[in-house]
């Protein structure tokens, strides 16, 4: 019995290209996600990017909260500023604010930056991914410097916080990394050992 040959619709080809090229599209992606991925933390100053993937996994916004933000310096020749003073946010959601620093001094100055939080109980929700108040911070004579803090808000915060200030005062730490004996100011700072908050990487 000859074989019947039953001509193929050429729609039937057009989608079979089209998933083939839905199939490649997935494949590339995937390879190239994880490099994007990292190269987008390392932009906005998440530098843990494992940490920065658990963050994501376990993040969901929760109710607004209003931020504020003040900067201080002790006994130094720092000019400290917050960029922004004030920001509406949610709980759950991962924000990025960035202070400034000048050394207005013509030697070398290090600092360290120590946190404090209005109201005080408000400090074991605040959750820093990224902050200069990490370590202590080298400032050549007359730099200026922007730096991040990337964080975000517990989701069990409590109901009776509607507002939360994040301060930091400078302190300049004598004989630190990067300091001289030609500096002109010169205070005693505080370890920066979380005292004024609880809870990791606070």
């Amino acid at each position: 019995m000859p074989t019947v040959m039953t001509a193929i619709p050429a729609n039937n080809y057009r989608i079979a290209s089209g998933l083939s090229l839905v199939a490649i599209a997935s494949f590339l992606f995937a390879f190239v996600q994880p490099p994007l991925y990292r190269a987008f933390c390392e932009w906005t100053g998440i530098y843990d990017v494992q940490k920065a993937d658990e963050f994501r996994g376990s993040l969901i916004a929760g109710r607004p909260i209003t931020m504020e933000f003040d900067a201080n310096t002790h006994g130094t020749g720092l000019r400290f500023t917050a960029l922004q003073t004030s920001m509406a946010m949610h709980t759950g959601e991962l924000v990025q604010v960035n202070f400034r620093v000048e050394n207005l001094t013509n030697s070398t100055v290090t600092g360290q930056a120590v946190p404090s939080y209005g109201p005080k109980h408000a400090a074991n929700f605040v959750k820093k991914l990224d902050c200069f108040c990490f370590r202590q911070q080298v400032f050549a004579p007359g730099e200026v410097r922007v730096m991040p803090v990337v964080f975000a808000l517990d989701r069990n915060l409590p109901e009776d916080i509607g507002t939360v200030t994040l301060s930091y005062t400078f302190f300049e730490v004598p004989g630190g990394i990067g300091s001289n004996s030609g500096n002109s100011v010169g205070t005693n700072a505080p370890a920066a050992t979380g005292s004024t908050a609880t809870g990791s990487g606070i």
